[in-house]
């Protein structure tokens, strides 16, 4: 009978094939002449208005209550491009996570805690008891890990009391590339610019190889310490 296949390496499958999905849809788009830009210039005249101070404020604050990050990265490019250009609008949706980050830490630890413990209860997540000596490796694993939404992620780190220092680092780096991605993806479907999204969905490609490799690595040294233990008790 064949083994079946690591539940990671399914998820990791789901999210390429999705991806390709994306990416033929939007290059068979492009290709027919549509106008892509036209369809959602609705939408970006409302977020134009607000201005960027608003949008990434909102961008900071909404996903700490589960609006989806995404949609933020997908709307940035499009809106702001020919004002902010590109540089300014990553420097922007990275401030903005940063401010989430940390938000949603403070809320857990520190003001809302009893109420985020009986929510995530609810939900089927178990707060973490960590070792301070697995302080920083359980944070990485809780960002990598498929499952939780990343506010859900940002409040059990907070609630399970990891130092600060530990904290804000791998929260903050852990979404970067990905959102960078999803960001230019946005930006090239606003301008019409098949190549440019196409480098954007790689961007995004990567990150999940990235993340997929860093749980083999992990799970990986996880067996050998395991191996260890049972040869020492032996």
């Amino acid at each position: 009978m064949q083994d079946k296949p690591p539940l990671l390496t399914k998820a990791l499958m789901l999210k390429l094939g999705a991806l390709a999905l994306v990416a033929a849809v939007v290059a068979v788009l492009l290709l027919r002449g549509v106008d892509l830009k036209g369809l959602i210039h609705p939408v970006m005249d409302a977020v134009r208005t607000a201005g960027p101070w608003v949008f990434f404020t909102a961008m900071a604050i909404l996903p700490a209550f589960g609006f989806p990050l995404m949609a933020f990265c997908l709307a940035a490019g499009p809106a702001f491009g020919n004002d902010l250009g590109l540089g300014g609008i990553l420097v922007g949706a990275a401030a903005a996570i940063l401010v989430n980050v940390v938000l949603t830490y403070w809320l857990a630890r520190f003001a809302f805690r009893p109420l985020l413990e009986r929510w995530l209860a609810r939900l089927g997540y178990k707060i973490p008891a960590v070792d301070p000596a697995d302080q920083l490796e359980v944070t990485i694993l809780v960002r990598i890990t498929p499952g939780p939404p990343f506010f859900v992620q940002s409040y059990l780190l907070g609630l399970a009391q990891i130092p600060f220092v530990k904290y804000i680092v791998p929260s903050f780096l852990a979404p970067m590339l990905n959102v960078t991605g999803i960001v230019m993806f946005g930006d090239a479907i606003a301008q019409g610019n098949a190549k440019w999204a196409m480098f954007g969905i790689s961007l995004i490609v990567a990150a999940g190889l990235g993340v997929h490799m860093l749980r083999k690595h992990y799970a990986k040294r996880k067996q050998e310490q395991a191996l260890l233990a049972a040869e020492r008790s032996s």
